[in-house]
């Protein structure tokens, strides 16, 4: 038999639920379970979707089962190629073992959420019984959203959400740790590259109004948590962000946005978060918390200055020449430490598009003219002899 199985958590943790399909041998559906679970984690909701499935194929004399789930962090633990670290998935993951080792045979595969749709509706359906919501109208997977509106300057945008149900996408191919062979001839680099995997953190309330956030610690909203958690998911698909058992360094900006949003992540690889200062924010001194017209009505002479010139601070804040300086250190601090390996790195607008800029060489006017949405990726690489390249610039098909 096959065991389809997914769960998610609308806030990670929050309201969750979990969905298992059980299929025989041609597809045919043999059995459904669904369950509200309160307010848990993903991962969580995810190894009890696990738990129900294996003991559903139990109750229909199942001899050999085969797993399919779209959560690499389960698979690969319930293969035995990851550890479990994590004190709430240890005791869930025996539970499953005890139900497989009732098989003759369980093989576990990885699949991709497209082709987990079953699982992932009914997943969704008990999370919607668990906010007290009706099932219709909700997006067709757990944990989507939409990209934001456009944003002229480095401010947190709000981002909307879908009100309508869409196919689930095919996520594209990322790189893997292997160098890419024909960017290194066109560009001559030499040597393996770092490379930094760069995720904005989730929707804030500031973000949501489209006010300058800078230094102010603001959480994440509930749809903050459910992008990072998508976010989350993402990442943990992708080849080679967990080496003989251990997951990639995960490093966060201090504040409270990018510390649950790497969380998230870390949870999904079963890694922990490091946290270092010079991947916060943008000091926008006396315009945290304005709009961006309100910023100009303020101090309008100012404000113009500080659009045309990366030298010119906000009014008891920092200049984005400053924060170049502050990341390039970071940059290089990290690449001391960690050269040749992957990274994730959980940050800021200005830092993330400051990265970006190293990456490709270009000058500040380019802060104001990329577009970075809310819990994007982005990855850019450096190479030992002084090379670069960007790979991928605010991805959000993990949202959709």
């Amino acid at each position: 038999m096959v065991v389809e199985a997914d769960g998610g958590s609308r806030g990670n943790p929050g309201p969750a639920g979990y969905g298992a399909v059980i299929r025989d041998s041609d597809g045919q559906v043999l059995a459904e379970r669904k369950e509200s679970l309160g307010v848990v984690t993903n991962n969580v909701a995810e190894y009890r979707g696990l738990i129900a499935g294996l003991a559903a194929a139990a109750e229909l004399g199942a001899s050999t089962v085969d797993v399919r789930m779209d959560s690499k962090l389960v698979v690969e633990q319930m293969s035995g190629r990851w550890k479990i670290k994590h004190p709430d998935m240890q005791p869930l993951a025996e539970q499953a073992k005890e139900l497989a080792a009732g098989f003759s045979r369980v093989r576990y595969e990885w699949i991709p959420r497209a082709q987990n749709s079953h699982a992932d509706r009914l997943a969704n359906e008990a999370m919607d019984a668990a906010t007290g919501k009706p099932a219709a109208g909700r997006p067709a997977t757990a944990g989507r959203a939409s990209r934001t509106a456009r944003q002229p300057v480095p401010v947190e945008p709000a981002s909307a959400t879908r009100d309508t149900a869409a196919p689930e996408p095919t996520l594209p191919k990322l790189p893997t740790r292997k160098p890419d062979r024909a960017a290194v001839a066109w560009t001559g680099a030499k040597g393996t590259p770092t490379r930094l995997l760069l995720v904005r953190h989730g929707q804030t309330e500031m973000s949501a109004l489209r006010r300058y956030s800078g230094r102010g610690d603001v959480p994440l909203t509930e749809l903050g948590r459910t992008q990072a958690a998508a976010a989350a998911k993402r990442l943990a698909a992708m080849d080679g962000l967990v080496v003989d058992g251990e997951a990639v360094p995960i490093v966060s900006s201090p504040l409270t946005r990018t510390k649950q949003t790497a969380q998230a992540i870390a949870d999904a690889l079963g890694g922990r978060v490091e946290t270092h200062p010079g991947l916060i924010e943008t000091d926008f001194g006396e315009w945290e918390g304005l709009t961006f017209a309100e910023a100009a009505d303020r101090d309008p002479d100012l404000h113009r200055s500080w659009l045309g010139d990366s030298s010119v601070p906000p009014p008891g804040g920092e200049s984005f020449d400053v924060v170049h300086r502050r990341v390039r250190k970071v940059r290089d601090e990290l690449i001391a430490e960690h050269g040749g390996k992957t990274l994730v790195l959980v940050s800021h607008v200005t830092p993330i598009k400051t990265l970006l800029r190293m990456g490709l060489d270009a000058g500040p006017q380019l802060l104001f003219r990329l577009h970075l949405d809310l819990a994007s990726l982005s990855i850019v690489e450096f190479y030992p002899d002084g090379n670069a390249s960007v790979r991928l610039v605010n991805d959000t098909s993990h949202l959709v």
